[in-house]
C-alpha cells in the first residue's frame, strides 16, 4: 500500500483576510481525498504564531504551539513542550492578502527547500501589489482600466479634481495590496475622496485610483502550468443596492449576488477571455492556479486583477468553474497537489552550486 503523502494545510494568518482563509481551509481539509493524503491543519494567529490544530478551526491558539526545523535538508515542525518533531511532504497554503499570497510564506517555504502548491515568491509579489500587476500586465499589452497611483507620502496633494480630469467620476480608490474588497471605496464628490483616502491608507501606504467602467464582473480560473487551462468564464451579478463588489457583498450577505457558471457570452467573448486570462497568468509569473477578475463592457474585456490562492469556501467561483468542467472539489485538490509536486521534482535539474577555482 502507498503512503499517503502528508499535506500541511496552512492558513489564517495575520491579514485582513483572516476569516476568509479559514472558510476556505475548511473546506480542502474536508474534501482532501483521505485515501491518498494525510492532512495536517497549521494555523497562524492573528499576531503570527503557528499552531497545530485539531481540524481547521477559528481557535488557532488552543492548538499545539509550534517552531520550524530551519533545514533545507531535513525541514519540519517541532511541537513546543515535547519537542516531538514531525516531519511533511507538501504545504498548501490557504493563506489570503497580507503574509501569505505576497511572497512572504512563499519565499520561506522555498528556503526550507518544500513542495507547495500556488506560485511562487516573484509571481506571488508581482499580482498581489495592483500597481505594479497594472503596469506587468500593461507592458504585455494587456488591456487595464485607467489608473493613477499615490504614496502616503503624497496625501496632501491627492486633488479631486486633478483625478476627475484624467479618470472622470465616479472613480475606484483601492489599497495596494490587499484583497476581498477590504480598503476598496467608490468615489462621486470630494467629500467621497477624503473618507476613501483614510480607508486605503489605513491598510497601505500605496494606493491606486482607477476609472469607474460600468461593466459586468467575470471570471476565470487557471489550472496547471505548461501550458495552464482556462476554464469557461462565470459571472457574478451583483444586487442592485450595491454600488460595487464589496466585501459584505462577497462574505456576509447571502442575497448579495447571484453566480452564474458558465456565463452567459457568445462564444467569441467567451475565448477572448479564456485567451486573456491564461495571458496574465503567464505574464505575471502565476504557477498551478489562479483566478483572473476581468471586467467586460460591451464587447470589450479589461483585466482587473488576478488572485494567485482564490477562494475555496462554498461561495468560491473558482472551484465552482471546474466543477462546471467535471472536476469536483477533492478531485481538484488532488490535481492542485499533483501539479505542485510535478512543478517541485522538474525544478530540481537546477542547479545550487557553482565549481571554480576561487578560494575561501
Amino acid at each position: 500500500m502507498t503512503e499517503k503523502k502528508k499535506v500541511v494545510i496552512l492558513y489564517g494568518g495575520r491579514s485582513v483576510e483572516h476569516g476568509v482563509s479559514i472558510n476556505s481551509a475548511k473546506n480542502i481539509y474536508e474534501f482532501i481525498d483521505k485515501d491518498k493524503f494525510e492532512a495536517i491543519a497549521i494555523g497562524i494567529s492573528k499576531s503570527g504564531k503557528w499552531f497545530l490544530t485539531k481540524g481547521v478551526s477559528k481557535n488557532i491558539e488552543e492548538g499545539k504551539a509550534l517552531s520550524i526545523l530551519l533545514d533545507a535538508q531535513k525541514p519540519g515542525f517541532v511541537i513546543a513542550g515535547n519537542e516531538e518533531r514531525f516531519n511533511v511532504d507538501i504545504i498548501f497554503p490557504v493563506l489570503h492578502g497580507t503574509d501569505g499570497e505576497d511572497g512572504s510564506i512563499q519565499g520561506m517555504i522555498k528556503a526550507l527547500d518544500l513542495p507547495m502548491v500556488g506560485t511562487g515568491v516573484l509571481g506571488s509579489s508581482l499580482s498581489m501589489n495592483k500597481i505594479v500587476a497594472k503596469r506587468v500586465l500593461e507592458s504585455a499589452k494587456l488591456p487595464v482600466a485607467k489608473y493613477m497611483t499615490f504614496h502616503f507620502t503624497q496625501r496632501e496633494q491627492i486633488k479631486f479634481a486633478d483625478i476627475k480630469k484624467k479618470l472622470g467620476i465616479p472613480f475606484m480608490v483601492k489599497a495596494a495590496n490587499l484583497g476581498s474588497s477590504v480598503g476598496v471605496n467608490k468615489v462621486k464628490k470630494p467629500a467621497d475622496l477624503v473618507k476613501a483616502l483614510d480607508d486605503a491608507f489605513k491598510y497601505d501606504d500605496e494606493i491606486i485610483v482607477e476609472e469607474f467602467i460600468k461593466a459586468r464582473e467575470v471570471e476565470c480560473a487557471i489550472l496547471g502550468n505548461n501550458p495552464p487551462q482556462a476554464s469557461m468564464p462565470g459571472e457574478i451579478v451583483i444586487s442592485k443596492k450595491y454600488e460595487f463588489y464589496t466585501f459584505d457583498a462577497k462574505y456576509v450577505d447571502p442575497e448579495a449576488v447571484r453566480i452564474e457558471v458558465p456565463a452567459k457570452l457568445t462564444k467569441a467573448v467567451a475565448e477572448k477571455i479564456r485567451t486573456l486570462s491564461v495571458k496574465a497568468f503567464q505574464a505575471l509569473r502565476c504557477e498551478d492556479f489562479a483566478r483572473v477578475d476581468l471586467f467586460l463592457s460591451g464587447n470589450k474585456v479589461y483585466v482587473n486583477e488576478i488572485n494567485t490562492i482564490p477562494g475555496f469556501t462554498n461561495s468560491s467561483m473558482f472551484p465552482m468553474m471546474w466543477k462546471e468542467r467535471g472536476i469536483g472539489f477533492s478531485e481538484l485538490i488532488t490535481t492542485l497537489l499533483t501539479i505542485a509536486q510535478d512543478r517541485y521534482d522538474k525544478g530540481k535539474r537546477i542547479e545550487r552550486s557553482f565549481s571554480s577555482a576561487l578560494k575561501f
